[in-house]
């Protein structure tokens, strides 16, 4: 009888993890964002507007549009942590750069509610969605220079660093 217990048990044990098993692989799988990039794509993002003599501060945030990494330059305005923050979320959340989607409500005025979706979005110049390959993972943001071209040249430096896809369009 004992030993028709133990084998009942073990039988039990053995299916609840198939069936644990089979539950996680149904999951989706989706690339992470590790802090090391994000950082790195920060600190490269300030030191390209630095170099060019703009004072900013620089935001990544992971596909989820949470905060990752900032970086606020000496001097940089006081507005400019949250400004690159909401950029950084507003690229992440929709996939595009933030000037795109400037002139996408420009050019249709019926979407200028875009930018009401909730607080964290701002369309303005100087975010980029963080792709790799066909995934994005995040999005970053810069804020501070004088000029949205400016902002979005700091902001592609970022991406160069960690060697995501390029999306900043040229200045015309």
């Amino acid at each position: 009888m004992e030993f028709v217990k133990w084998m009942s048990l073990l039988t039990l044990a053995v299916t609840m993890n198939w069936t644990a098993l089979a539950v996680a692989e149904d999951l989706p799988h989706e690339a992470v964002l590790p802090l090391a990039l994000a950082t790195k794509a920060a600190s490269a993002a300030v030191e390209k507007c630095a170099k060019d003599g703009y004072k900013v501060s620089a935001s990544v945030v992971d596909r989820a549009g949470v905060l990752r990494a900032m970086l606020r330059a000496d001097g940089a305005g006081p507005h400019t942590p949250d400004s690159s923050r909401k950029k950084a979320y507003t690229a992440a959340s929709t996939g595009r750069a933030t000037s795109e989607l400037g002139e996408l409500v420009v050019k249709a005025p019926h979407l200028h509610s875009l930018g009401k979706m909730n607080d964290s979005i701002l369309i303005l110049g100087g975010g980029l969605p963080i792709q790799f390959g066909n995934e994005v993972v995040g999005g970053i943001g810069v804020g501070g220079a004088p000029g949205t071209h400016l902002d979005d040249a700091c902001a592609q430096a970022g991406l160069d660093a960690i060697g995501a896809a390029k999306k900043a369009s040229a200045h015309k």
